[in-house]
C-alpha cells in the first residue's frame, strides 16, 4: 500500500514538474516570438494611424516639415507653429505668425485649453491636431520637443528641421 502512494506520489510530481517545465518554455517562445515581431507590428499599427512613428528619434521624413512644406502651410494658414527657443532668441527673430513656447513646452501642453489660450493667446493644440510644426534655430531643440510632446499624446505633430537659421537664409534675412 505504501509503495502505491508512493508511486502515485511520484507520477503526480513528475507531472507537476513537466507542467512547470512546459509551460515555462510556452512562454519563453511566447515572448521571443513578440519580442521579434514587435517592431514590423508596430510600424504598420503606425503607418495607418498616424502620420508619423509614435517613438524614438523622430527623424523620418513623415516627422519633418521642409521649407516649401511651411512656407504653403503659413500661406494658407493652416498651421499651429510653435517656437520653442527661448524668448531672446525669439524676440531677435521668428517665423511670422508664430508663438513662442519655451523650453516649458511639456508643462504647457498639459495645459487645459483655457490655460493655455489665456497664456499664449491662441487656440490650445488637440491632441488629434495633424497642423502643428515646432521649431527652434537648427533642428535639435524641435525634435526634442517633438519627442516629448509625442509622449503626452500629441502623435500628429511635426518639426521644421531646418529652424529659423534655414528660414532666415531661405527668406534672405
Amino acid at each position: 500500500m505504501l509503495s502505491r502512494v508512493a508511486s502515485s506520489l511520484q507520477r503526480q510530481l513528475v507531472f507537476i514538474m513537466l507542467s512547470f517545465v512546459l509551460s515555462r518554455s510556452f512562454c519563453q517562445v511566447v515572448a521571443e516570438v513578440n519580442r521579434r515581431s514587435y517592431p514590423t507590428l508596430g510600424s504598420v499599427i503606425r503607418t495607418f494611424s498616424t502620420s508619423s512613428p509614435a517613438r524614438g528619434e523622430a527623424s523620418d521624413n513623415a516627422s519633418v516639415v521642409t521649407y516649401s512644406q511651411l512656407k504653403t502651410m503659413l500661406s494658407t494658414r493652416d498651421i499651429q507653429l510653435f517656437d520653442v527657443r527661448s524668448p531672446d532668441e525669439y524676440q531677435a527673430g521668428r517665423i511670422a505668425d508664430s508663438v513662442n513656447i519655451p523650453r516649458i513646452l511639456e508643462e504647457s501642453l498639459m495645459l487645459s485649453p483655457e490655460h493655455f489660450e489665456q497664456k499664449f493667446e491662441v487656440r490650445a493644440p488637440g491632441k488629434d491636431d495633424d497642423n502643428i510644426v515646432l521649431y527652434c534655430r537648427s533642428g535639435n531643440r524641435s525634435n526634442t520637443a517633438l519627442n516629448i510632446a509625442r509622449q503626452l499624446g500629441f502623435m500628429r505633430v511635426r518639426h521644421y528641421k531646418g529652424g529659423f537659421s534655414e528660414w532666415a537664409e531661405q527668406e534672405g534675412k
